[in-house]
């Protein structure tokens, strides 16, 4: 465009100039040779041509005046005016790529963004600050969206009295823990001009210190139980002399207390070396069926003790698994030993053994007291147990069925458990097969 200006300037000055000196010619010439007419002078007509041919030198000399004066115009004036607008046209496509750019980041975020003027109107809001804050067409200013959870900011406040008043809130939104940090709003003169809120969604953070209170508080309950235990008997045993059949009762009490603390430190390692990674599998070749008729004959006295009617099925020509032979081993015998806990002298207990598409599977059922419910969602986290009472008289620690499942994640297996109270319990185990 620039360069066509430059074009059209110079067209104007020589044109311009052109016009003018051959009209002042014209006329000058049409003067004198009116006056020669009339006059008959032969020296007036000898002039003539020499003006004629002065106009004409005139003309070439401001055709090339007019070619100079346009060059430097344009290096002057147009050239600079040409830079100017690129620069100006670079920014603002700058300007609206760093627009969109911002737009896509607020529209993607998982934390909310609102932006607030002096007056309390929104200015700015993404999706996530709207799902966070449950934020309807009618919530369209400070109060009224802060308002409606009594939660307890002035917009003046955070604007004029940064440094006095708590920028960070946290509240209870539904089912999820919101935590707000609100911060003024400054031009490049620090003048506010309103105030931003940052939401973070911390509900997982909450639910995860709250398990790991759990955790440590179920942590000292079980060893508190057995190291209580052990001193008491420890302390009766020191204080007084007793016949050996006495002793023989306390000495077996402190064993079973101090296995009980050593299963439960073992347990506890275990899934310390899972969650670290810490925990090497060792993936072989092995046969499925094979593993579990070896773990029905390692609990095969448990179960002639309570009379139960255990029984394996083992499909035809299953694959190879490729798997951590000694981890699945832990897994099999540990809802085994589960299913002969809960199930009443002379229930039955079913093992099924096959494969269908990638993966093989263990199936084990049993007529059993069974899981509520209520508990089938939670039967996974550590130290959970539908009866504690129960559990910690049957010598459980609460950690199996989490190791279960942490030997499972490791192998790219899967655990499912069905159970209905008083009904018994279904546990199916999947591993893939060797391809």
């Amino acid at each position: 465009m620039l360069k066509n200006a430059k074009a059209k300037l110079a067209i104007i000055l020589i044109i311009t100039g052109l016009v003018g000196i051959l009209s002042i010619g014209i006329i000058t010439i049409i003067m004198l040779r009116t006056i020669n007419i009339e006059n008959n002078t032969e020296i007036i007509s000898k002039n003539i041509l020499k003006i004629e041919i002065i106009i004409g030198i005139i003309a070439l000399l401001y055709v090339i005046v007019s070619i100079i004066i346009g060059i430097l115009t344009a290096k002057k004036i147009i050239e600079p005016s040409e830079k100017l607008i690129n620069e100006a046209e670079e920014n603002v496509k700058e300007v609206s790529m760093q627009k969109k750019q911002i737009e896509t980041i607020l529209l993607h975020m998982t934390d909310g963004i609102l932006a607030f003027d002096m007056e309390g109107k929104i200015s700015l809001i993404n999706p996530a600050a709207t799902r966070l804050l449950r934020i309807m067409p009618e919530d369209d200013t400070f109060d009224k969206i802060f308002g409606k959870y009594n939660i307890n900011v002035n917009l003046e406040k955070v604007i004029y009295l940064e440094n006095w008043t708590s920028t960070a809130q946290r509240a209870t939104i539904g089912d999820n823990y919101i935590y707000m940090f609100f911060a003024p709003l400054r031009n490049e003169n620090e003048t506010p001009t309103g105030v931003i809120v940052v939401i973070q969604d911390i509900t997982e953070h909450v639910k995860l210190d709250n398990m790991r209170k759990e955790f440590v508080a179920d942590v000292s309950h079980e060893l508190k139980t057995p190291i209580t235990s052990i001193m008491g008997y420890a302390d009766t045993l020191l204080e007084g002399d007793y016949d050996k059949e006495t002793q023989e009762k306390f000495l077996n009490v402190i064993a079973t207390e101090a296995r009980r603390m050593a299963k439960l430190v073992t347990d506890l390692l275990t899934l310390s070396k899972y969650d670290n990674d810490e925990e090497r599998t060792k993936k072989v070749e092995f046969d499925l069926g094979e593993l579990v008729k070896k773990c029905q004959e390692k609990l095969q006295i448990e179960m002639q003790k309570k009379q139960h009617n255990a029984e394996c099925f083992v499909t035809a020509n299953i694959p190879t698994v490729y798997a951590d032979k000694d981890g699945m081993e832990r897994v099999v015998l540990n809802i085994l030993t589960n299913s002969i806990k809960y199930t009443p002298e002379k229930g039955t207990i079913k093992m099924y053994v096959g494969y269908i598409y990638n993966d093989a599977y263990v199936k084990i059922i049993d007529n059993g007291l069974g899981i509520p419910e209520g508990d089938l969602n939670r039967i996974f986290e550590r130290f959970y147990r539908v009866d504690k009472s129960r559990t910690r008289e049957m010598g459980g620690t609460g950690l199996g069925l989490s190791i279960a499942k942490e030997i499972l994640d490791k192998n790219n297996g899967s655990i499912d458990i069905k159970s209905k109270k008083d009904q018994g319990t279904e546990v199916v185990i999947r591993i893939p097969i060797k391809k």
